[in-house]
């Protein structure tokens, strides 16, 4: 099967753009100003490719939900977890619903394995067999091509040199300007202006 089944670990991605917008020389409070475009960063891990499937989790505060909304009505899935939360973490719930979803997949589509495109940094837990390199990994075993979307800074290494091996990797840093928009100051802050996002250039993506 050529189509993709995009899973995206939000929290991953928009923290570590914060760390990213810091290096770059984009004006007062950058960490704060920088946003997801969600339409191109879609568009960057489909590649212009069928969608089979998408699901996108998070951790957010109430008042972004609408941003969230673009997504839903771009056909992907969801799922939210408010901070705070009793008993859903920040960290634990999202990215347990998002690697059973991959699970799930592969175990649906065993007959016709797909491309599994993961967007996140997140290494953690391959030691006991379990995260996010682990999930890749049995995908992989099961026929799967494999692409991981990430920061080249917080992408774990061990994750990205098996990528990189079994399938492809793409870093996040070669797109920075078409994925993110910086919002500008808010009043009574240090003037910086707005930045929108420039055009995705697909030319430059590597596929599976």
């Amino acid at each position: 099967m050529d189509g993709v089944f995009i899973y995206c670990d939000n929290s991953n991605i928009f923290h570590e753009a914060q760390r990213f917008a810091l290096e770059r020389d984009e004006g007062p409070h950058a960490r704060y100003r920088v946003r997801i475009n969600f339409e191109n960063i879609l568009r960057l891990a489909q590649a212009d490719r069928p969608l089979k499937k998408a699901l996108a989790v998070g951790s957010v505060p109430p008042e972004l939900r609408q941003l969230w909304n673009r997504l839903d009505n771009l056909g992907v899935d969801v799922r939210l977890f408010d901070r705070g939360e009793p008993g859903r973490g920040e960290q634990n719930m999202p990215d347990r619903v998002l690697q059973l979803r991959m699970l799930e997949d592969a175990l649906d589509y065993n007959g016709d394995p797909g491309i599994a495109t993961l967007l996140t940094g997140d290494g953690a837990g391959y030691q006991e067999g379990a995260g996010f390199h682990s999930t890749l990994e049995r995908m992989h075993n099961r026929g799967w091509r494999v692409e991981i979307l990430s920061w080249a800074h917080s992408c774990n290494q061990r994750m990205r040199r098996w990528a990189e091996e079994h399938g492809i990797f793409v870093p996040l840093d070669d797109f920075y300007e078409s994925i993110t928009f910086m919002e500008p100051s808010r009043p009574g802050h240090e003037l910086a202006r707005e930045r929108p996002s420039t055009a995705l250039d697909l030319s430059r993506r590597p596929t599976a």
